[in-house]
């Protein structure tokens, strides 16, 4: 059984990390550089808000948790929608920094077809979090610490604040760098995405690379695998979950929504497989609708895609 925390502190779960403000295309087919998708019409098109820690925390306070945001926005219109945003999810901003440059954005192209989608983005240098900059204090009143990899200094030293305080620190690791392996060894959940533990051990089998993993740590370790649904390693013991078949309309914020949703089970101590499957459902049902925030589902939503949607048999 997995537990966290306190229920009489002040949040469930803070979250440090990145926003983002996202130009969605969607798009009947993706473009080639030259011949008849050169130049296309785009289906439709919108804005809409996101990024790794907003997602994973709009997840976790659509069920129903108390969350705050320590990251850093911009001062224009989109430094404006981000806040107005986390306001509209009663996403506490008491620490979030304002700074006078522009907002991180991405434009996302979405195919219809399959749901899959590209990525561009564009991050202003003065929208790091600094060490320095990571209230100590405020890890006194969580049950979850939950990072991402953007800022990793401060992530480190924010993660390391809270677990010497008993604080349980999941984490999204999705980027490789010079700090991943220090982010790894100072968090006590991480959950990487499928590229990461492949990248840093050399083994493309999900479980042989999590027990080289298991070397440097000894929490419960998670992989999150697309279309194939996620593995953890607790202790010696692998448990794999596959993911649940839906029509995906964007895949867009899955993995964010995972881990949103792999937070709430925690706290609520079900056991690994039943947090896995949680996760697993959350992400589901994210796929099916189009947009990072936009596809964040309830926990109604996703209990039901528990008990009506069917899984494959075995993992591939």
């Amino acid at each position: 059984m997995i537990s966290s925390g306190t229920s009489a502190s002040t949040w469930d779960v803070i979250g440090l990390g990145a926003n983002s403000v996202d130009y969605v295309y969607m798009l009947p087919a993706y473009p080639q550089a030259s011949g008849a998708r050169a130049k296309m019409r785009v289906s439709a098109h919108f804005l809409t808000c996101g990024g790794q820690m907003v997602t994973a925390l709009a997840t976790c306070s659509r069920m129903g948790l108390r969350t705050k945001y320590i990251g850093t926005t911009g001062t224009d219109d989109n430094g404006r929608r981000i806040r107005e945003e986390l306001g509209r999810w009663t996403i506490d901003l008491t620490d979030a920094i304002i700074r006078d440059v522009p907002n991180q954005f991405a434009v996302i192209l979405v195919e219809e077809q399959s749901g899959e989608r590209i990525v561009l983005w564009d991050r202003h240098d003065g929208l790091r979090l600094r060490e320095r900059e990571v209230p100590a204090e405020v890890f006194l009143s969580t049950r979850v610490l939950h990072v991402d990899d953007v800022d990793q200094d401060a992530a480190i030293r924010a993660a390391r604040l809270a677990r010497d305080r008993g604080i349980v620190v999941t984490s999204d690791i999705d980027r490789l760098n010079d700090l991943t392996e220090e982010l790894v060894a100072s968090v006590t959940i991480p959950i990487f995405a499928e590229h990461v533990p492949p990248a840093l051990t050399g083994e493309h089998d999900p479980e042989r690379a999590l027990r080289k993993l298991r070397r440097g740590h000894d929490g419960l370790l998670c992989v999150t695998l697309g279309a194939n649904g996620a593995m953890a390693l607790d202790g010696d013991r692998p448990i794999y979950l596959p993911a649940f078949q839906v029509d995906a309309a964007d895949t867009t914020g899955a993995g964010d929504v995972f881990r949103g949703a792999f937070i709430w089970a925690l706290l609520e101590g079900r056991p690994p497989e039943e947090v896995l499957r949680f996760a697993n459902a959350a992400a589901a049902v994210s796929c099916t609708r189009v947009g990072a925030i936009n596809g964040v589902p309830s926990t109604e939503e996703t209990l039901r895609v528990m008990t009506n949607t069917p899984l494959p048999p075995s993992l591939p």
